[in-house]
């Protein structure tokens, strides 16, 4: 029984030391890359056209409501950003747009590669020059968990934003904050 209250405890405070690291989220030059609200199921159908949101997996009523929350919390924290940047696909530019923190622009960097893993390599490279474009800078990054698990080695739920800072041209993970649908 000990070693299972101990087994308990132990992941108990190792998810607490990563959950809603405010701290890593205020820090000069925090990158923050946020996966998009939720928007139920896995990629996208096979007619997928990124210029037309009909065609694609979108946010839910739950997944709109998550990320006007989202942007609440944060706006009511005093939490801003230089600039917003998101993937093209709607659910991503609808999460951005929904938190409403400053003027959403697009870019392809962001894009999810899921259904082209041929693309990893390049769109992970333009997007660290993105980040790297914009150094010093406090960034929201909107996009995918295949994304941010390529950037950053991590993975994300909906919603969840992994906070990383730029260091010798890579992204380091400092924190993270998830706030529940």
């Amino acid at each position: 029984m000990a070693r299972f209250l101990l087994t308990i405890f132990l992941v108990l405070v190792a998810q607490h030391s990563w959950a809603n690291d405010w701290q890593a989220l205020r820090a000069p030059g925090a990158v923050v890359l946020m996966r998009h609200a939720l928007a139920p199921g896995t990629g996208d159908p096979a007619h997928f056209d990124v210029a037309r949101c009909e065609t694609q997996r979108n946010l839910d009523a739950r997944g709109r409501a998550q990320a006007q929350a989202i942007g609440q919390i944060l706006a009511a924290r005093s939490i801003q950003f230089d600039q917003v940047f998101s993937s093209q696909w709607c659910r991503c530019r609808d999460t951005a747009q929904l938190l409403a923190l400053g003027q959403v622009q697009e870019h392809p960097a962001l894009n999810s590669f899921f259904q082209n893993y041929g693309a990893e390599a390049a769109q992970t490279q333009a997007a660290m020059r993105l980040v790297q474009d914009n150094a010093g800078k406090r960034l929201l990054l909107v996009t995918h968990q295949v994304n941010i698990r390529a950037l950053t080695g991590v993975g994300a739920r909906s919603g969840e934003m992994i906070v990383a800072q730029l260091r010798e041209g890579r992204l380091q993970v400092t924190g993270r904050v998830m706030i529940a649908p």
